[in-house]
């Protein structure tokens, strides 16, 4: 019984170790996943970018939402806009439109969001206090900020002859620059022009910067509303009959049916052989066939009753008399009666004489 009790002595013995050494590797589990996050924190994640013509380098994360792809930007990334326009939405829920050609990069820590603008224009609307917006170039530094709560309305950027444009639609923007620490406050609606990164060359008015299109466009979009669909109500079916039946234009006529005569042509099996330079007639021209489809027109039919044309007497006027024939004149008569022709009274003369003798 001595070497039992000595086996359960060091098993409770090394109960305790084991159990130590199983919370150790459970926690060191735990711990690993931790670190790793620590790498690709999420406090620094800018937002997502759109655009037709963009290239982005450095740190970026690439999600599938709704079966469409996005790039998300984070601390670090470097992007070129082309062409056209691009669109950042915020992870605050603020945009950012960039009008290209245009490079920048961007930078965030927790709360705080830098843009280091080398050419192009940026357009950024912030609703909220956050992110803290900080545009940088080479000599300027532009940090817009609100008043009263309103949203942060700011346009920065270069124009075509490199002279930078300044724009605070809403709220005010504090303009410094980098190297004499001058600064001073663009105020709401206020727009000015610096040449050679120098505010002493300051002229406020209208700049030749614009990168709005895009942007207004998109905020000006009235937000989605969602709608309960219910079934319509007998009175409501026929007022939406009646506004179709009258918005409904009237029925146009069919159009007559072609008569004209149709001509189809059969051709016999035609061969082409694509190694020779010359295609060969290899088919009779008479077995060729021209059809002609025409129309037969249907026999027309009249039912009903056929009258008589008027008599012409009715419609005629009355015929005048036919002149009477002419009378030869009496003296072309008389001579014939009195100079009968002597041949006659000859024969006459023998007739009678023959009939003297029969009778």
């Amino acid at each position: 019984m001595r070497p039992a009790l000595k086996i359960n002595r060091s098993l409770r013995q090394a109960i305790p170790a084991v159990a130590a050494t199983v919370f150790l590797s459970v926690a060191a589990g735990l711990l690993i996943p931790t670190l790793a996050l620590t790498d690709q924190p999420s406090y620094d994640t800018v937002g997502a970018i759109e655009g037709e013509a963009i290239s982005v380098q450095g740190p970026m994360n690439i999600e599938v939402v709704q079966g469409r792809t996005k790039t998300i930007l984070r601390s670090g990334s470097d992007i070129h806009v082309n062409a056209g326009q691009a669109r950042i939405d915020l992870v605050e829920g603020g945009q950012i439109a960039v009008c290209g050609p245009a490079h920048f990069s961007v930078l965030k820590s927790v709360n705080l969001l830098t843009l280091a603008l080398d050419t192009g224009i940026i357009h950024a609307r912030i609703e909220g206090q956050q992110p803290a917006l900080t545009i940088y170039t080479a000599q300027i530094q532009a940090k817009p900020f609100a008043i009263s709560e309103a949203p942060q309305d700011t346009l920065v950027g270069f124009d075509q002859t490199g002279a930078m444009c300044i724009r605070a639609d809403s709220g005010a923007v504090r303009v410094e620059q980098q190297l004499t620490a001058q600064s001073i406050v663009i105020p709401q609606n206020g727009e000015v022009l610096i040449t050679n990164g120098q505010l002493e060359n300051l002229r406020s008015g209208v700049t030749h910067c614009s990168c709005e299109l895009q942007l207004a466009k998109r905020m000006t979009s009235p937000p989605t509303q969602t709608e309960v669909s219910r079934l319509p109500t007998p009175e409501e079916m026929q007022k939406a009959n009646k506004e179709a039946a009258a918005k409904s234009p009237p029925a146009q006529p069919k159009p007559a049916a072609k008569e004209g005569p149709v001509y189809q042509v059969f051709m016999p099996p035609l061969s082409y052989d694509a190694t020779a330079k010359v295609q060969p007639d290899n088919f009779d021209p008479q077995l060729i066939v021209l059809v002609r489809r025409v129309r037969v027109r249907p026999t027309l039919i009249f039912q009903g009753t056929v009258k008589d044309a008027p008599s012409v007497a009715q419609n005629t006027p009355s015929a005048t008399p036919p002149p009477p024939p002419a009378v030869p004149p009496p003296q072309a008569q008389q001579p014939q009666q009195k100079n009968p022709p002597a041949s006659d009274s000859f024969i006459s003369r023998i007739r009678a004489f023959f009939r003297s003798l029969f009778s």
